[in-house]
């Protein structure tokens, strides 16, 4: 809009020069007596009239074009504040992401260090069984039971399950019926 108007300021502003252009060299001709026929001489009258006439709207048409595209430049500003003020915003949220995204990345090595040592030892099988559940399962291989309930699908086991868990042996591996996760068993299982 502002481009438009500016635009259109330039088109009035060559109009307005043109007819005073125009009304100079008939002024001179008239002052210069150039002119000497009365008829000539009078409808030259009228002309100077009629341009001064043209100026006067012109001018004013001037005006209304000047006041429009003073109030868009100010909306454009004031947008263009607000986009700047955004833009600022949108810095400050990718860089504390990033920032958030290192500390996660730093910590996330630091439990896949951790991990393999605490890995070492287990049986290879069911190293392999929980890292193939893992996968599956959006990143949780064994879920822990407690109080009666899968932490994986948090559905609660029913009785019978339950009693067929406490009947397994602490050294065999268990899952879950329902999410097939690995569950771990502890005090707090319910059992």
């Amino acid at each position: 809009m502002v481009d438009d108007l500016s635009v259109e300021q330039a088109k009035v502003d060559a109009d307005v020069e043109a007819v005073r252009t125009r009304r100079t060299r008939d002024r001179d001709r008239v002052d210069q007596g150039l002119v000497t026929n009365p008829k000539d001489l009078e409808r030259m009258q009228r002309e100077l009239e009629s341009l001064d006439r043209r100026i006067g709207s012109l001018e004013d048409d001037e005006l209304e074009v000047m006041e429009k595209l003073e109030e868009a430049q100010r909306t454009l500003a004031h947008l263009e504040e607000r986009i700047a003020a955004h833009d600022e915003r949108l810095a400050a949220l990718a860089a504390e992401r990033d920032r958030r995204w290192a500390e996660i990345d730093a910590e996330l090595a630091t439990v896949e260090g951790g991990r393999a040592a605490k890995a070492d030892g287990l049986p290879d099988g069911l190293l392999a069984l929980y890292d193939k559940l893992r996968a599956a399962k959006g990143g949780i291989g064994a879920a822990e039971l407690r109080a009666r309930q899968c932490g994986g699908c948090r559905l609660t086991l029913d009785n019978a399950e339950l009693a067929v868990i406490a009947r397994t042996p602490a050294d065999q591996v268990v899952r879950c019926e329902e999410c097939s996760r690995i569950l771990v068993r502890a005090a707090e299982s319910g059992l």
